[in-house]
């Protein structure tokens, strides 16, 4: 039997198709970020671990996730919208954290002309939005 880990990090198949090693980047990034929540407490309480689904998407996507937002609206859902490239949907009833991060064209075209940027530049995009999560959750940052 596998445990699914608290943070999961998914890359959409337009991203995959355009950036051959995403995957292993995100694949060592999504340990890291396990280990380093870990470390700084964010699993206190095992009845209720927050669980952090976070999703690299294109533009496109991201403006057919947005036209969808109205029908996640409910009373258990909190939609934060972080900055114009990253919206996060908070189930509190079942302690998940839904996270889509755009990959605006002009990052896309920067990490196209400069492959070696592209680990170095997920991992701080994707640690400011955990770190924003930990301030909105009241958790250490990482």
């Amino acid at each position: 039997m596998t445990e699914t880990l608290p943070i999961t990090i998914n890359v959409n198949k337009d991203l995959l198709d355009k950036f051959t090693n995403i995957k292993s980047v995100i694949n060592k990034l999504e340990a890291q970020f396990n280990f380093q929540t870990l470390t700084a407490n964010w699993y206190g309480d095992e009845e209720e671990i927050l669980t952090i689904q976070l999703s690299l998407v294109t533009p496109t996507s991201f403006e057919q996730f947005k036209k969808g937002l109205d029908s996640l609206s409910t009373r258990s859902v909190n939609i934060s919208h972080f900055s114009d490239d990253v919206i996060c949907c908070f189930n509190e009833d079942e302690q998940q954290l839904l996270c889509t991060i755009a990959i605006t064209a002009s990052e896309s075209d920067l990490l196209v002309l400069q492959p070696t940027l592209l680990a170095g530049y997920i991992q701080a995009k994707l640690r400011k939005v955990l770190n924003l999560i930990a301030q909105q959750q009241s958790l250490t940052s990482i």
